[in-house]
């Protein structure tokens, strides 16, 4: 099939490093991997962050603009056979798709969709009901997470919804071969962007958790990752003893690699994390993971297998599960390479493909 594909929250090329970005170019590379030909329809990212009225007539002044420049190369070039949507939801809604695969009369597709019932009255209602609307005129919805099927239910037939657990194109982690280490401390390891909201709350939660370890633990900490909250994140680990921690700033994909190839175990409590691919990475080097049962977490982390997951915003439970794994080489050992073989053997971009071709056939052969 010609794919046209969108991402309102956050295009593929995006400048700014995210797991919504990463997953916008996962989705791309699996629908490629299936044979599909897939080029990114608009940048075009209605995103706000505040339900102001005036920025949001000038997005939907500039959607028409940009439907309009679209429908003009499609009349010229001829349109494609499907628009795929990336994570429409109330603050950043699909506001291109749905008038064009009208206009043109496109089917229309969208993966990881949100829906917050809570937000059909209030200054987001607007945009509330025009992604609600969107989501339950699509022919297909992909969803990550049962938790995401949930959200759509009574909106959308469960005929049109298709189960597509968290991938990664595992390549540098992967190939990560564990570097032995003969004693020392126990290396952990944290991947994350410094930014306001639910991941400075994570900071402050492992911090707080590593605080209240039981002394005589031999641990370091390898934090991995930038952003606007840099100072404040220092400043929530300064009360810990400073050579136990250490800052490794932004790295590309083979530098995160690398500091997972040299230590022991993954630690992000994951507030608000939808599921978080970062989990799959640290899986794919072979590191278990110690999270929060939050969120979508437990469909990249199985609790006893893959990791240990313990309940959410629990300090005490976490912190006792991380002196238990820190204690307990031989688990962590274990977890580590179950976590491996999961991700390797069944979450890849090639499973993805087969996964979402399927559901397009499916789909293709009913309508």
């Amino acid at each position: 099939m010609r794919i046209a594909f969108h991402a309102p929250l956050k295009a593929p090329d995006h400048p700014v490093p995210s797991g919504d970005r990463q997953m916008a170019r996962l989705l791309l590379a699996a629908l490629r991997a299936g044979g599909h030909e897939v080029a990114t329809a608009s940048t075009f990212r209605p995103f706000l962050p505040a339900p102001e009225p005036a920025r949001m007539h000038a997005a939907e002044a500039e959607a028409t603009r940009e439907v309009e420049r679209i429908a003009a190369r499609w009349a010229a070039e001829g349109p494609p056979d499907l628009w795929f949507c990336y994570h429409p939801y109330y603050k950043a809604p699909d506001l291109l798709g749905p008038r064009l695969a009208a206009r043109f009369g496109l089917p229309y597709a969208a993966a990881e969709a949100s829906h917050a019932g809570k937000r059909a009255h209030g200054p987001w209602a607007a945009w509330h009901g025009a992604n609600e609307a969107t989501l339950r005129a699509a022919d297909l919805q992909v969803c990550f997470t049962p938790r995401d099927a949930e959200g759509l239910a009574g909106l959308v037939p469960p005929e049109r919804i298709a189960m597509l657990p968290p991938f990664i194109d595992a390549g540098p982690f992967g190939a990560v071969a564990r570097r032995a280490r003969g004693g020392g401390p126990v290396e952990l390891v944290a991947v994350a962007m410094m930014r306001p909201g639910d991941k400075a709350r994570s900071f402050a939660f492992l911090a707080a958790a590593l605080g209240a370890l039981p002394p005589g633990l031999d641990w370091r900490l390898t934090i991995v990752g930038d952003g606007p909250e840099r100072d404040a994140t220092r400043t929530l680990f300064a009360g810990l003893p400073r050579d136990r921690i250490a800052f490794a700033g932004e790295r590309a994909a083979a530098g995160v690699a690398d500091a997972m190839a040299g230590a022991d175990l993954y630690v992000w409590p994951g507030f608000g994390e939808a599921y978080g691919i970062a989990y799959l990475e640290a899986g794919a080097a072979g590191l278990p993971v110690l999270a929060m049962d939050c969120g979508g977490i437990g469909s990249v982390v199985v609790h006893g297998t893959t990791g240990v997951l313990t309940p959410e915003g629990d300090l005490d439970a976490y912190a006792r599960a991380l002196a238990a794994l820190i204690g307990d080489p031989a688990r962590r050992l274990g977890l580590g390479e179950a976590a491996r073989r999961m991700v390797l053997g069944e979450r890849t971009v090639a499973r993805a493909a087969g996964v979402l071709s399927q559901a397009l056939a499916c789909w293709d052969r009913h309508r």
